[in-house]
């Protein structure tokens, strides 16, 4: 069933002939200084931030170097109060390079595999662990797929449209007890897309949208406000692949035994344990 627009023109606005009144100064000043907000704001907050990461990093990390390796104990008089921005950072970044080399030969795998046997006898940060490992393997790992591609669901309910994210096809018991392929996706919430819900959704109520990542967790975090273009073709734009009609006409019920039941609209959802359904003269299907 393909899915129609309700597209009308307006006759109204067409062929007018008025002209447009050209806007006064306190407009146009005013329109220059909302162009100057949209301009510097975003700049002036990405420099805040960054400035405070810096600055915090470099207060947790300076008061460890000893006195006689940090630089900052040899700038010329007057200059101490300063310091060197940005010097805890690299550290930091230095250290986790170094790390990652010394873990590649024989020894360093040696010691990995020690603490990781002596961390996994302590009861509860054994299972923080190692659930953080597999995440930052899962998500760092260059063959990883997850978070590469914007999907359009129906969350929370039918005719109602959610973007998320693919995070992997499921596996294991979850796809084993689903007669359908169901896919793993993030649904993030807004304006904070770091939290969310983990969905199995089957494969086919997914529609895969063009738009990228970033671009999809930028209209996530802004609340709708920040809207990407579509760049499909015209005439790919024309025609709509989803639609907000339901086309269920029954109800599912699951009983003890967690087998769907098909139930007309019509029939009570309520019986009693062994209660047959039936029809408008008493009578119930096996009879009729």
């Amino acid at each position: 069933m393909n899915a129609k627009r309700d597209d009308k023109n307006d006759t109204d606005n067409q062929g007018s002939g008025h002209a447009i009144p050209s806007p006064g100064f306190f407009a146009r000043m005013r329109a220059y200084f909302l162009t100057g907000v949209l301009v510097s704001a975003p700049l002036a907050i990405t420099f805040g931030l960054a400035w405070w990461f810096i600055e915090f990093v470099d207060s947790k990390v300076i008061p460890l170097i000893p006195a006689h390796y940090n630089p900052e104990n040899y700038l010329p008089v007057g200059y101490e109060d300063y310091g060197i921005p940005g010097f805890g950072l690299l550290v930091i970044l230095v250290f986790i390079t170094i790390v990652g080399w010394f873990t590649t030969n024989f020894a360093g795998r040696a010691l990995i595999k020690l603490y990781e046997r002596i961390l996994g006898r302590i009861p509860a940060v054994r299972s923080i662990y190692s659930a953080i490992k597999q995440i930052l393997e899962t998500v760092l790992a260059n063959q990883s797929n997850a978070f590469r591609q914007a999907v359009l669901l129906e969350y929370p309910r039918r005719g109602m449209w959610a973007v998320g994210f693919i995070t992997g096809e499921t596996k294991g018991e979850v796809q084993h007890l689903t007669e359908d392929t169901v896919i793993n996706i993030f649904l993030p919430t807004t304006p904070n897309p770091t939290s969310g819900f983990l969905l199995f959704v089957p494969k086919r109520d997914l529609v895969i949208l063009d738009m990228t990542v970033e671009e999809a967790i930028k209209m996530v975090m802004s609340g709708g406000i920040v809207t990407p273009p579509d760049r499909r073709p015209l005439d790919e734009q024309q025609k709509p692949r989803v639609a907000a009609k339901t086309y269920e006409d029954v109800d599912v019920l699951r009983e003890k035994e967690n087998v769907p039941i098909l139930v007309s609209r019509d029939i009570p959802a309520r019986m009693e344990p062994g209660e047959k359904p039936q029809d408008e003269n008493g009578k119930t299907r096996e009879d009729a």
